[in-house]
């Protein structure tokens, strides 16, 4: 039986950034990969990946040309994205009831509620906001 976890943009930014094999992101996602685990992912996290990418060539950490190839790279890990309008209608019950500042995190939560699975974020806030109350959000790091 395959597992399947949701990951957030906070993982995959980190899994790009972090070309050290050594780092807990990068020996996680080896490990997902390693076990045939399926990752999936609200169709957000491209769109958080591209901004996080543009906004590190803005402030001079990192070239245009990188942010291209480091974005192509991001679209060939094996993420199956969802999208629908029921993902969002569920997000944003989500960012209501966990009181949180936006409601994109809340994606990432109802995917993971709707399917019944593990949450893993890299995002300390959104882990030590909803933690007490969702046992299945992990934070790496």
């Amino acid at each position: 039986m395959t597992t399947t976890i949701c990951a957030d943009a906070s993982i995959v930014a980190n899994v790009l950034s972090n070309s050290h094999p050594e780092s807990s992101f990068q020996q996680l996602w080896t490990q997902w990969q390693t076990d045939g685990t399926l990752v999936v992912a609200p169709t957000l996290l491209l769109y958080e990946i591209c901004n996080s990418l543009h906004r590190a060539v803005v402030a001079g950490r990192i070239t245009a040309s990188e942010s291209e190839r480091l974005f192509e790279v991001a679209l060939s890990l094996d993420v199956q994205l969802y999208r629908d309008a029921e993902l969002h209608q569920q997000a944003l019950k989500i960012a209501q009831r966990e009181n949180l500042p936006a409601s994109y995190d809340a994606h990432y939560l109802a995917l993971a509620e709707r399917l019944g699975i593990e949450l893993w974020t890299g995002d300390r806030r959104l882990f030590n906001t909803v933690r007490s109350r969702l046992s299945w959000v992990h934070l790496v790091g």
